[in-house]
């Protein structure tokens, strides 16, 4: 319809996008985009997800453009780049949630330890849904990441998710040739020798000389005196 079309080449204009420097497949992903909210809505939700898949389907498009195509702001564009699907559904999900509430007490750091070396993996967002299914807490990241650094568990996720990554690694070992080759499991303990369970001569015990006597041993000298003629 004629209607659409002008609203939206409104829409191209007010993210200051020239149609005419478009190519045929930005103006045609941009086109299937904009039936998207049409008939999804502009809410939160269908925003951020316009935003994501623009961002990421390498259509020469610029951050600024996609922020104002989606209207948000240029800073959330940007860290959603580096955001999976997933994360950008949790992130919008805590957004909507509306303020946090609760706090995070210290009896909450023995099941968050727990989860994280179940999950090694596991993101901040992943984290927050965890404590919010389990005490019906909500915080925020940077609360979180108050939390974690205070209890240690910052340190803790980091080396269980280097431990995790060092183990998937291990699992497969590559030849030269580029053959994959399973590694060999370790023997048992009982194949190795038993350790021996006498201790060894000691460097600093005194060695005695085959030829010589003991002095206990000895017969006593006598002290005859001598004559005149010695």
């Amino acid at each position: 319809m004629a209607t659409d079309g002008l609203i939206f080449d409104q829409w191209l204009r007010d993210a200051k996008i020239a149609r005419g420097k478009l190519t045929v497949e930005q103006l045609a992903v941009l086109e299937a985009g904009f039936r998207f909210l049409e008939r999804c809505g502009r809410d939160y939700y269908s925003l951020r997800l316009l935003s994501h898949f623009l961002l990421h389907a390498q259509v020469g498009l610029n951050v600024a453009q996609v922020a104002r195509l989606a209207g948000i702001s240029r800073s959330t564009a940007s860290q959603q780049q580096g955001l999976s699907s997933k994360e950008v559904v949790q992130a919008a999900h805590h957004r909507m949630a509306g303020r946090s509430h609760g706090r995070l007490l210290p009896r909450y750091a023995g099941p968050i330890a727990q989860f994280l070396i179940t999950h090694p993996k596991a993101s901040r967002l992943d984290i927050l849904d965890f404590i919010e299914a389990t005490w019906d807490v909500r915080v925020s990241t940077v609360a979180l990441w108050k939390y974690l650094k205070k209890f240690g568990l910052d340190r803790a996720q980091r080396s269980l998710a280097s431990k995790s990554e060092d183990a998937s690694a291990a699992d497969v070992r590559v030849e030269a040739n580029g053959v994959p080759e399973a590694v060999m499991p370790s023997p048992p303990a009982e194949f190795f020798l038993p350790r021996r369970a006498t201790r060894g001569r000691s460097s600093s015990s005194r060695r005695r000389s085959n030829g010589s006597r003991s002095p206990r041993n000895a017969s006593p000298t006598s002290t005859v005196r001598c004559g005149g003629g010695c």
